[in-house]
């Protein structure tokens, strides 16, 4: 495969988007996490599906959007699907994670009823599933780019803001941190990051890389950044790890990366164990 970095652009496209995903996907997760919305990962990478194959329904059956990347597509449907959640967050305002499954069974429902319209899977919508390294293309690559120069700018911006909602709302309010305000952006970057890591993980999967390298780093990380620096590493190995396993195995690329991040939380959890008798 190194060799071949260097000879076939669809590898390079893979290989610098799956490092670019290996930080975005964990560094969110850790917010994602800490606030427990490990499933608005879930919730909006089933938007984000339905979003895909309505754009590939558009192309097949009307002519509609054709040459246009559905990664478009999905990612309105994701951002869409975002400002639902914060809307009916504030609708059921002492039962707010009723949100997330809301806006979830929407997304399945309305992926099903595209899909079926469409007389079924094709290839595309395969690929983004489950993932394909072959399906990077260069225009994806910089999309994810400037996706991650936005979402590394704005968590160094509102650093100290997220770390306060983070771990008390109540206390951040009555500091004058526009509460409503950062978790609007936030959830805004949540869907941006999901939307662009389907092409390497899989629509099915992406919630996984989101919420299994911080589960891990919470097990041996003393403090919040150490938090985020282990979960950005266990990220970056089980991606970069992933991908050659894939290539040289022949395995699909997403399902590889997550077999790869629950083998890391089993190390961790195991280590933590081994550590706590030695004491």
């Amino acid at each position: 495969m190194i060799s071949g970095l260097f000879q076939y652009e669809f590898l390079q496209n893979a290989f610098l988007t799956g490092i670019i995903i290996g930080v975005l996907a964990p560094l969110l997760g850790v917010f994602v996490v800490v606030r427990r919305l490990s499933l608005i990962a879930d919730a909006l990478s089933h938007v984000t599906l339905a979003g895909i194959a309505f754009s590939l329904l558009l192309e097949k059956k009307l002519g509609i959007l054709a040459g246009l990347n559905p990664l478009y597509m999905g990612m309105t449907f994701s951002v869409i699907g975002a400002l639902f959640i914060e809307r009916l967050r504030n609708v059921y305002k002492h039962y707010q994670e009723l949100a997330i499954p809301i806006i979830l069974s929407g997304g399945i429902g309305l992926s099903a009823i595209f899909i079926s319209i469409a007389d079924g899977f094709n290839t595309d919508l395969f690929s983004y599933l489950f993932g394909s390294v072959s399906a990077v293309t260069r225009m994806d690559l910089w999309i994810i780019m400037g996706i991650c120069i936005l979402v590394i700018i704005a968590i160094i911006v509102l650093y100290k803001e997220l770390f306060l909602l983070s771990f008390d709302e109540e206390h951040a309010r009555a500091s004058g941190v526009p509460a409503k305000l950062i978790h609007f952006i936030f959830i805004l970057l949540v869907a941006l990051v999901i939307a662009a890591s389907m092409r390497i993980v899989g629509i099915l999967l992406v919630s996984s890389l989101m919420t299994l390298p911080v589960a891990a780093s919470i097990r041996i990380a003393t403090g919040f950044k150490q938090t985020i620096l282990y979960s950005v590493l266990f990220g970056e190995a089980a991606v970069v790890g992933g991908l050659f396993l894939s290539y040289y195995l022949d395995w699909a690329p997403g399902g590889t990366i997550v077999l790869l991040a629950i083998l890391i939380l089993i190390a961790t959890i195991l280590y933590k164990k081994i550590r706590l008798r030695m004491v």
